[in-house]
């Protein structure tokens, strides 16, 4: 009963940890674009992502991979991914989401997969020192011998685990490489959009900032505001309940 109520906390941290990222994102953003002087670097950086245009997606992507095998955070390249997509698609959120979703997925799945392979082979007794005497992580192991697939998709929806490490510990369980790159692919993509449209509407404010009025710009900044904060709290419930399915999934394994 206590490890159930200790393992709680961390979905009820990570989510609302989550919507308050998100939240500060939009904010800082209003707040950059009402104080600074922000016009001329505004339009110097648009220019130059439409300068990349297609290329500098595939770029994001290929970055994605040393960045997964080295354990830095990519949220900057996700965010840079949506702006990207709104320079390509100015006109259109959804395709500019779409392009920068598909090259974040593509990057992250494939840094993902190398981590994973090597945790599995070169460094995997450095990662099985990491996570020894780990209970959290044995009840996963334990799990994902009966369903690879399922539990990989809860893991990566759930906040309990960090990103980085997990490529590398889930080299250490059974689950088959197909599973892990379903399951990873699945269950990163809500997170994706969710960053990759704030990198979108953070361009697209930006915009509106540099090349309007200030009443313009306020006309398109209530949509985008909307959507944003909605997009947070959809992938925040989403987590959430992943976490409790993945609780259950583990506790069920291992009794």
């Amino acid at each position: 009963m206590s490890n159930t109520t200790s393992e709680a906390v961390p979905a009820t941290k990570g989510g609302w940890m989550k919507l308050a990222l998100g939240g500060a994102i939009l904010l800082g953003l209003m707040v950059a674009f009402a104080l600074l002087p922000v016009k001329t670097w505004i339009n110097t950086a648009l220019a130059s992502l439409q300068a990349f245009g297609p290329l500098g997606l595939f770029l994001i992507a290929v970055a994605y991979v040393p960045a997964c095998i080295l354990m830095v955070p990519g949220s900057a390249l996700t965010l840079g991914a949506g702006a990207i997509g709104t320079a390509l698609f100015p006109n259109n959120a959804v395709l500019a989401v779409a392009a920068g979703t598909v090259a974040v997925s593509v990057g992250s799945v494939t840094g993902a997969t190398a981590a994973f392979l090597l945790g599995r082979t070169f460094a995997r007794e450095t990662i099985a020192k990491r996570v020894a005497g780990n209970a959290k992580f044995s009840a996963l192991d334990e799990a994902i011998g009966k369903d690879g697939l399922k539990m990989t998709f809860l893991v990566r929806l759930s906040p309990a685990f960090p990103f980085n490490l997990l490529n590398y510990a889930m080299g250490l369980t059974k689950v088959s490489l197909r599973d892990y790159v379903l399951g990873s692919w699945a269950g990163m993509l809500p997170g994706t959009v969710m960053y990759v449209y704030l990198g979108a509407a953070g361009a697209k404010i930006a915009g509106a900032a540099a090349g309007g009025t200030p009443a313009e710009a306020s006309l398109g900044l209530a949509p985008l505001i909307v959507g944003g904060v909605a997009t947070i709290v959809l992938v925040v419930f989403v987590t959430r309940q992943a976490k409790k399915a993945l609780d259950a999934a583990t506790a069920e394994a291992v009794s």
